[in-house]
This record gives structure tokens, sequence and C-alpha cells, in this order.
């Protein structure tokens, strides 16, 4: 169905095919002609038949050659490929190709009249005008003029519902004969497009980089995320659940009793997820690419993962909903033929995708097929709003058009949604009577991430360590601490030598480690965001030290750079802070002191940074220019009962090295705590830090502080 039905419209469709069923049986007839003049049997009769042979090959030259014939019709393999494509390069065409054009501008005229904005915008006129006159220069400058006037979103939504056929009239009438099979299969609706009809590069060369086997791995929704999902199956319910998951990598599965009592299931697939392709899920752009271009990809591969994790039993009935690349994914999995032996697809619901040339495997496969005429996405396989072909007479198809023309926000489920539930009222219950079976209450849901391949298990190999239990204050304490996310900024100061000296008397350590006469002082934040002990925040105020028996060496400062394995110098931890009771409980096992309970406060990004510490402190500023580096372990001493203990926090990740930072340490003027204090004493009240290491995500293992033993 479409939203409009133009009797005007509908003729200059039905006219638009009818050329299109003449341009192919012209470009048969020229296949035949070329066929004959390249036969050898020809070639063979000249010397028997000279002037019966001549006049042969004259008639069938003039035939793929005359203007008044076939026009310059040389088609099919070897040498014939190799003279058309000379030919079109110097800018010859055939008849076939002014036939076919002649029903492209046909199509470009039906959509017009359902669609008066881009016969009423005359820069959108004169680029459509140009391009199909075969005016390439003057294509470009409107095509220039149209970005430059209204940006390059906007123009591409003004031009989405004769994308395709732009695309293909200037694919059929340029000088590049790479892209003359693409705009061939878009204008005839024979095959989804399998070259780029600009420039005619393949398709599949770029699809074919997608590469996985696909993995799906179980996680939980936040409470806020569950609390949003519909209870009870219906169109609207689970594309309203696919705007809950969002774009984000996952995908959800849910099972419906059904009126009839029988349980069903419902996979339901968000569209492509933001940002640059990697090489971890398969709803990055390139995924989305690959699953509309290919017959499987990843993204439908992972789709066939999590239903089979999610343990439907041999021919459950299943429901596939899909958004956008969702839709293509989902599509992939109606037509894979193994995956329809194990499971009963019973309906396939796509939303804002390009899924024309995509056929389920099971016939009995009920396919509906919803998309807002201004909405390019669904244009990437050639046929949009101007399509005259009858491609799925089995399918229900819903082509629309609402005020909402400015791309990206047609595109949008939550669009689609408020379009299906306000405008296309009938549409909507049309599709929700065929999931009548789907209307039900739900009874689970299980959400998964989706992968590209199979991911190492969490914190491998970093985190894949022994571990062992001690007694803590608060029951058993389960070392090495592991840290699978977290963050941390360590800023170094220039403190007051005589006041950090005071500090390490007699403590065995020290003196402390000089920066230009002034002693050097660490502060290191961190927030441990998920560890194996649960999340908290932390900070140490610590004074360098070379190590625990000094001596004199010029290879102090590699020697901070070195792994926690092989290093003497640290820092003499003269204050701590952390801010939930359970790791102030297990901190003297950890680092061998008592540290303040205390809120903090951490953001930290590549940028700036702000931390905050009970009413005592503030570090905060920009962080400045970074280089690039891993992130440094760092190493700690205390002294407990007469005894120097070690401490180290093994870390992983990337990190930046900031060596001027604009950050400020700011203790609070009137605050009394003994942190404040000690900080005012090695005048770091306001000091600005020398240098910083700065870590937003990062691994790390915390094992138990051992003693320092004696030289």
């Amino acid at each position: 169905m479409n939203g409009k039905a133009d009797p005007a419209a509908e003729s200059l469709r039905g006219a638009a095919r009818e050329l299109v069923d003449a341009a192919i049986t012209i470009q048969e007839a020229a296949a035949h002609a070329t066929a004959a003049l390249t036969d050898g049997a020809l070639l063979r009769t000249l010397p028997r038949a000279p002037r019966a042979a001549h006049r042969a090959y004259r008639a069938l030259l003039r035939a793929t050659t005359n203007g008044r014939g076939l026009g310059y019709a040389f088609t099919g393999g070897g040498p014939a490929t190799a003279i058309a494509k000379i030919g079109a390069m110097a800018g010859a065409e055939s008849l076939a190709v002014h036939v076919l054009a002649t029903s492209l501008r046909l199509r470009i005229a039906a959509v017009a009249l359902d669609h008066p904005e881009l016969t009423g915008d005359p820069m959108i006129t004169r680029l459509i005008g140009a391009a199909a006159a075969d005016r390439d220069l003057e294509a470009v400058r409107a095509l220039r003029a149209l970005v430059k006037d209204r940006g390059a979103v906007r123009a591409l939504s003004q031009l989405a519902p004769v994308f395709g056929e732009v695309l293909a009239l200037r694919a059929l009438l340029d000088e590049n004969p790479l892209n003359d099979a693409a705009a061939w299969l878009i204008a005839t609706g024979r095959g989804f497009a399998t070259a780029d009809p600009i420039t005619g590069m393949s398709n599949r060369a770029i699809a074919v980089l997608d590469t996985g086997e696909g993995a799906a791995r179980r996680i939980d929704l936040q409470p806020g995320e569950s609390a949003r999902l519909s209870g009870r199956g219906s169109l609207l319910g689970f594309l309203g659940n696919i705007g809950v998951i969002g774009t984000t990598g996952r995908i959800l599965l849910q099972s419906v009793r059904g009126p009839d009592g029988v349980l069903r299931h419902v996979l339901q697939a968000p569209g492509m997820r933001a940002g640059r392709p990697d090489t971890d899920s398969p709803q990055d752009l390139l995924g989305a690419f690959s699953s509309a271009v290919l017959a499987g990809s990843p993204y439908s591969r992972a789709l066939a993962k999590a239903v089979a994790d999610y343990g439907l039993p041999q021919g459950a009935e299943l429901a596939l909903v899909g958004h956008s690349a969702g839709g293509a994914a989902i599509m992939n999995l109606a037509q894979d033929a193994e995956f329809c032996a194990r499971y009963t697809v019973t309906h396939a619901v796509t939303i804002g995708a390009p899924v024309d040339f995509k056929r389920p495997a099971d016939p009995r496969t009920w396919v509906a097929s919803v998309t807002n005429q201004h909405d390019i996405i669904p244009t990437l396989d050639g046929q949009g709003a101007g399509n005259c072909f009858d491609l799925h007479p089995d399918w229900y198809v819903v082509d629309y058009s609402d005020p909402t023309h400015l791309f990206p926000i047609c595109h949008r489920i939550d669009r689609y949604l408020a379009n299906l539930a306000d405008d296309l009222p009938e549409a909507r219950d049309h599709i929700d009577e065929r999931l009548a079976p789907y209307r039900g209450p739900v009874l689970r849901s299980q959400a998964y991430l989706l992968f590209d391949d199979p991911p190492d298990p969490e914190g491998f190999p970093f985190l894949s360590v022994p571990t062992h239990t001690v007694d803590g204050p608060a029951g058993p304490v389960e070392l090495p601490i592991r840290c699978q996310d977290g963050g941390a900024l360590t800023a170094y100061f220039a403190a007051d030598p005589g006041a950090a000296d005071a500090l390490l008397k007699g403590t065995g350590f020290g003196p402390a480690v000089r920066v230009a006469g002034r002693a050097l002082v660490a502060v290191h934040t961190a927030a441990n965001r998920r560890t194996s002990s649960g999340g908290y925040h932390e900070l140490h105020l610590g004074v360098v030290v070379p190590g625990p028996w000094p001596r004199r060496s010029l290879l102090l400062w590699p020697d901070l750079l070195r792994d926690a394995g092989r290093r003497r110098s640290g820092s003499f931890l003269v204050g701590s802070a952390v801010d939930t009771e359970a790791a102030r409980a297990v901190a003297p096992r950890l680092w061998g002191d008592e540290p303040y309970l205390m809120p903090l406060g951490f953001r930290l990004t590549r940028r700036h940074a702000h931390v905050s510490v009970g009413d005592v402190l503030t570090l905060r500023g920009r962080l400045g220019p970074g280089l690039p580096v891993s992130d440094r372990d760092l190493v700690g001493y205390t002294r407990a009962a007469g005894t120097a203990l070690r401490s180290c926090v093994r870390t992983h990740g990337p990190a930046r090295l900031h060596p001027v930072p604009l950050l400020r340490l700011a203790v609070a003027p009137r605050s009394a705590h003994p942190l404040a204090g000690r900080l005012r004493d090695l005048g770091l009240d306001g000091a600005r830090a020398l240098f910083c290491l700065s870590a937003t995500t990062r691994r790390t293992l915390v094992d138990a502080a051992v003693p320092v033993p004696s030289p």
C-alpha cells in the first residue's frame, strides 16, 4: 500500500514498466546481433560467398552501431564487451539505454506527482533535469549548490524519494562503463545493485570485509530499561522495545503466551550502532552495509547464535522484527534454510530496511515491510518511491510519506513508531492482526550483546590469575582484587622538601625524589567502577621515594617507568581516602594503612578532570596535550607496626601522558581534616601539577601488601 495512489502517477509507472520490458527486449536483440556478428561460422563463409557474407556483416554492423537501429549496441562477452566499454567511454549509447532512461524519467515524474515539493523546488528541479539530460558538469554544480544551500543531510532527505532513479539515470548516461550493470539492475528491478552506481565499485568487495562467525553474550538490561519493556506482545510493543535497547549493539528475545496458550518467541533487532566501524560489533557501519548487500552477515549469524543460546525447542514458532540494518539482518536469517529447518519462522516485520531483494526460505513466512519515502536507508537497494514493479505480491508493503522529511529523523525507530501509532492505523491494525498469535503476556525477556567473533572471556588474559582468600574485618576477601573497568588520574606536584622529608623521618625511606630542589609528590585518584569486591573510588597522597633503602642512583627516572615487578621506586603513602565501607575494611590488607572514609567525586575525560574529596580538596582543570602511552603500574610503601610494606597496583590499558597540564589542587579553606593539613604543610594548596598520567579506561590487579625484607 502507498500513502497516496494518484491515478496519473500509477499510469506513469505502468508506462515505465512497459518501457522496461521494451528495453530488455531490445537488449536481447542486440545480444543476438552481436553474437551473430562475432560468430566464427560467418567468417568461414567469406571465401565461399564473399558477397553474401559482406552484406550480412554490413547489416549486422548497421544494426549494432547505427543510431537509427539499435544504437551502439555491442553486448555479450569477449571482444564485444571491450568494444562496448570503449564506445561507452566515448559517449556512444544504445537504443536500449535510451528506452530505459525514458522509463526512469517516467518514474521520477510519477514520484513528483506524489511529492509536489520536488517540482516546486527550483534547486532540486535543476539537479534532476541536469541528470536526466546527461549534463555532467551542470549536475555537479546543481548538487553542490543544493548541498551548500540546504546542507548535506537536508539535501539527501529531499532527494530521497527519487534517489535511486537519479543515481541509475546518471549511471546509464555517463561515460563510465563500470556502473552500467548496477544501473540496469536498479532500472529493471531484477536484483540488488551489486556495484556502486556512481563509481561502479563492487559492493561485495566492501561487504566481504565484514568478516566474523558472529557471537552473542547474555547481558542484563538496566533496571530502568527493563521497566520500559512492553509487558504484552504487539507491533507497537515490539517496536517500542527496539527503541528501549537502542542502537547499542544489543538485541532482545522474548517469549509470549499467545491467546491459544502456546508459547511463542519474538526476536527484536535494532539498526546500526553509532560510531565508526570496529572489529567487535556486527551492528557497526560495515555490518549494516554487509547485511543489506549479502545474503548472510556476522549480524545475522550472531542473531542465530542468540536464538540458539535462548534455548528454543526444535520447530518453535518465532517472529522476527527488525529496524534498519536489523531489518536486513532478520531477513537474512529468514532466508537461511538451515535456520528455518530448526525453527518455524512465522513472521518477518522490517521497518525502514533495504530488503527488496531478500526472500524467506519458508514460503509460509509472512513478511511486512514498512518504509518512509523520505528515509534514504530503504532505497540503498535501488528501489524507492519510484519503484514500478510488483516485487512482492505476497508481502504486505507499506510505503508512505509524512511531513517529517528530514533524514535521519524520519529513519529513527521512534518516528516510525509514532507514524504507525498515529498516522497509519490501517497498516498498524493489519500487521497486528497478522501478529495475533503473539498478542499475549510476555513471560520471559533476555537481552544479548552481539559480536563479530566470540570475544575472549571477560578480563582474559590480564585478569585471569590465581586467587586466594584472606580474612578481613568484614569477612573473607578474595585477592587480588580484580577491576574489570576503571579510570585513574595520577598528578605529580613539586612540594616543600622540608615538609616531605619530615613525613619520611623515621620510616627508613627517603629522602624524597627532588625536581629542581623541590620534593616530588604524587596524588593518585581512581574510579574502580566494576571490581570483584564492588565499585569504589580512592585517593592516595604519596611522597615519591627512590626505594626502601636510600642509595644514590642515576637510573631513578627510568626506574619509575618500569613495571611493578622490577621497580624499586614508588610513593610513600602519607594519606588515603575511599568512599565505601567495604573498601575501607580491606584497605589495611592492600596498602597497610587505614584510609579515611569520605565522599569522593571523579570525572575524567580526554581533556578535563574534576576530582573532589569530601570537604577537603578539589583537583580540577584541563589536562592539556597528551602523548599516548601504556598505563603504568603503581608501587606504594607504608610502615605499619614497625614493618615496611610494599603494595602494587598492576594496570592494563591505554593512557595519556600530559606534560603541561592546567590542573590545580585546591584545599578547602576551612577544612580541619588531617589530610587538608598535610596538603597545606606540603605547600600544595593552589599548586599546579607538573605533569600527570590519565587513563579513562583500564583494568587493575591489587594484591595484599607484603613486608619489605631487610637488606
